[in-house]
């Protein structure tokens, strides 16, 4: 596995562990990161409100004097979309339809005509040497984009998942403005669908950002390493701010008491599987998360990679087996 990835699961094994969090500390994150994804993202493509002037905009529904209405429609319109891609990550499937109305939400302001609905006209992106999907494609595109999604997602490591879908996304270029928005929006929401924590991308990165998805038509490696770059910044940022609140200390439970798990000495979920598993042979994915308090998600992705290794197997009929240690 790429060493970036590594770190980046590294880090979300102690993030995991600190849950779980109280429902104060857990929306006041969530706030935390709507005012900062907003104002970064919408930053990357020039709007000028500052991040306070976004967080007055956000909470209190104030405009700014002296800055475009755009700038404060924005700002509105992508809090919206963040609230949104919250109910998408518990979401079994992602559809079509999801895609569309995450842009609705957030152009709705700006040009309802276009809100939602894939461009009919060609666009071409200034200093890119490439051309973006054609109009006439766009739906049979999109189509197949949620499919791979779908396909892929349980398949392809966390981080590596979310920069691929925001380049593929960037590069269908659907509709007629706000594509780099919602590839943001969706790479967050798949890192938030695998029990990630959100990312951001500064303002200041903005050339590297650029340029590495420039180069990403031809190799993806240097964009997916940017990604996996500033999901790590922003995990260290994110275990920084919990450390510094106090109090907060790793929850667990279902488990026997004086395990390793329960003193808080088993970091891994891979680790934390196993030790479940010997201690209750038998459970099958749905009571294997509960016990860990995961999704069934992120537990199907663990389990496959036991199951990979020839740590786990699974025995039984598909209905009522369940998972054992080899």
């Amino acid at each position: 596995m790429n060493e970036k990835y590594k770190i980046a699961e590294a880090n979300n094994q102690k993030l995991l562990a600190l849950r779980p969090l109280p429902p104060e500390t857990l929306q006041s994150l969530r706030d935390y990161y709507r005012i900062g994804l907003t104002f970064s993202s919408n930053a990357l493509e020039g709007n000028s409100l500052t991040e306070s002037e976004t967080k007055v905009v956000i909470e209190d529904g104030l405009t700014i004097q002296g800055k475009p209405l755009r700038d404060v429609y924005e700002a509105v319109g992508h809090a919206k979309a963040y609230d949104y891609i919250y109910e998408l990550a518990t979401n079994k499937t992602l559809k079509e339809d999801d895609i569309l109305l995450l842009h609705n939400m957030f152009y709705s302001q700006i040009d309802q005509e276009q809100a939602g609905t894939y461009r009919a006209v060609s666009v071409f992106i200034s200093g890119s040497r490439y051309s973006v999907t054609p109009p006439q494609k766009i739906a049979s595109e999109m189509k197949k984009f949620m499919a791979w999604i779908n396909k892929n997602e349980l398949k392809i490591q966390p981080v590596e998942f979310a920069a691929l879908v925001h380049k593929k996304f960037v590069f269908i270029h659907p509709f007629i403005d706000g594509n780099g928005r919602l590839a943001r929006l969706l790479m967050n929401l798949v890192l938030l669908r695998n029990e990630y924590s959100i990312a951001l991308i500064p303002a200041v990165l903005r050339n590297e950002y650029i340029a590495s998805l420039e180069l990403a038509h031809t190799d993806d490696t240097r964009f997916r390493e940017f990604i996996a770059d500033r999901i790590i910044a922003t995990q260290l940022d994110l275990l920084r701010l919990l450390d510094e609140s106090g109090g907060v200390k790793p929850i667990t439970g279902g488990v026997k008491s004086g395990s390793a798990l329960e003193s808080g000495g088993v970091n891994s979920l891979e680790e934390q599987i196993m030790e479940i598993v010997l201690q209750q042979p038998g459970l099958n994915t749905p009571a294997l998360a509960a016990t860990l308090s995961k999704s069934l998600r992120t537990t199907q992705r663990y389990l496959k990679k036991l199951i990979e290794e020839r740590k786990i197997e699974f025995r039984g009929a598909p209905k009522n087996g369940g998972y054992f240690h080899v």
